[in-house]
């Protein structure tokens, strides 16, 4: 999952931000509104947690353009009031969610997952190639049966190929889904990921390279 934190409390957006990608998240991080503005805009993300009260380009401004952009960002509002009255006008302007502040980290967790579900056409809650197993919610893979231990990037990699049901994906569309914004566009890292996950999954081999446009899963999906 791709996530973009706007937030201009640094200590606050840094600690989002390394929560989410304890739990696996893809999240890039703006300071003001007018860096959220331009990020939220060109890149595809799953969710954009947005404080409402930014410095330069205005929390409910970012809201509104998205909603009115027809993208399937899912949009958390944060705001350091949490009337009601702010609450609507919140979801109004058309947050999908809204959590004022101070608020407890689990609860942001569960509602950015919730958010990024709806974020992306529907999926099988729980994946299958061959003897492959792939549960999102639980973050569990198992072949034969067996458990696979695999780091974050390796299962985001993986759930992203699974999710395309055969179709070719390419190595920039694994970066932009499964890394934040830091990653070197001219890396090897999701070849060298594809490798080590390859290795990990075993035999037959469950992932072909397609020379030139990208990789994709073989054998039957249910």
């Amino acid at each position: 999952m791709r996530v973009l934190v706007v937030e201009d409390e640094r200590n606050l957006a840094d600690a989002i931000a390394r929560g989410l990608r304890r739990k696996g998240m893809a999240v890039d991080v703006a300071y003001d509104g007018d860096a959220g503005h331009e990020m939220a805009f060109v890149t595809r993300y799953d969710v954009v947690i947005l404080d409402r009260d930014l410095p330069g380009v205005h929390g409910d401004q970012i809201c509104a353009e998205l909603a009115a952009s027809g993208t399937l960002t899912r949009v958390l509002m944060l705001t350091a009031s949490g009337t009601v009255s702010d609450r609507v006008e919140g979801l109004q302007l058309g947050a999908d969610d809204y959590l004022p502040k101070p608020f407890a980290f689990d609860e942001l967790v569960a509602r950015v997952q919730a958010l990024g579900r709806r974020a992306t056409p529907p999926a099988p809650p729980v994946l299958e190639l061959a003897d492959l197993v792939l549960d999102p919610a639980r973050r569990v893979v198992t072949r034969g049966g067996a458990p696979v231990d695999l780091t974050n990037k390796e299962f985001g990699v993986l759930c992203e190929l699974l999710k395309a049901r055969g179709a070719v994906v390419s190595s920039e569309e694994l970066l932009e889904r499964v890394w934040d914004a830091n990653t070197d566009p001219f890396t090897t890292i999701v070849r060298v990921t594809v490798m080590t996950l390859r290795k990990k999954l075993g035999d037959p081999p469950l992932i072909e390279t397609v020379v030139g446009a990208g990789y994709r899963t073989a054998g039957d999906l249910s």
